[in-house]
């Protein structure tokens, strides 16, 4: 990572999966949403020894989880987590599909009810390249935001800043905010212009 170059989709996949790993303690009860073909909830079960379930709604990323040997439930995470009792999972994760959701607040909300942390990856709209495209009048597309403006399932188009105030909104506690390069280096100076991906680690506010 250190040579300077963007993260091709395969080792940004592995950064992203070793970034949340980095905070979910071993034997946990993890909750994987938006989870795809599952491969994020395996990498944790063959690293950390969780346990726990995948939600996605697609069928042919459903099928992926089989095939990954993922426990998966296939449900819209729109309409809420009903299923789920309370605090029934220490950590819920959201890995850069908060952006293809329409109920932002609500997602929010329930995960910070159904466990007791909630981790939050997604591509920050405002990274210095991004607003560079928009200046030259184009959306941008990237690694980190792969597609094309008319066929992207992205809904929400948000910053870090924005996220960093809907948090405040809502009384969620910020307990922890990474935000790195296209590149995949820790960015600390101003992560709003020069952060490409932002990864949080949330909480409900205490006292």
């Amino acid at each position: 990572m250190s040579n300077g170059n963007p993260l091709t989709a395969i080792e940004r996949e592995r950064f992203d999966f070793a970034v949340i790993a980095n905070w979910i303690p071993p034997a946990e009860r993890v909750l994987d949403l938006g989870c795809g073909d599952g491969k994020l909830l395996r990498y944790l079960r063959e690293t950390k020894g969780v346990a726990g379930y995948g939600v996605e709604i697609d069928h042919e990323s459903v099928l992926g989880c089989i095939r990954n040997d993922v426990d998966v439930i296939q449900i819209d995470i729109e309409g809420g987590l009903s299923g789920f009792e309370n605090q029934s999972f220490n950590h819920v994760i959201i890995s850069q599909a908060l952006q293809a959701m329409l109920t932002t607040e609500r997602i929010l909300g329930e995960m910070l009810r159904v466990a007791e942390e909630a981790v939050v990856s997604f591509p920050n709209f405002a990274y210095r390249a991004n607003r560079e495209a928009i200046a030259e009048g184009h959306m941008p597309v990237s690694e980190n935001l792969p597609y094309q403006w008319y066929e992207t399932p992205n809904v929400r188009f948000f910053t870090i800043a924005d996220f960093d105030s809907l948090c405040g909104k809502l009384g969620i506690e910020i307990r922890e905010r990474l935000a790195f390069d296209e590149a995949g280096e820790a960015v600390t100076d101003d992560p709003n212009l020069n952060g490409s991906l932002a990864f949080y680690r949330l909480g409900r506010r205490r006292g």
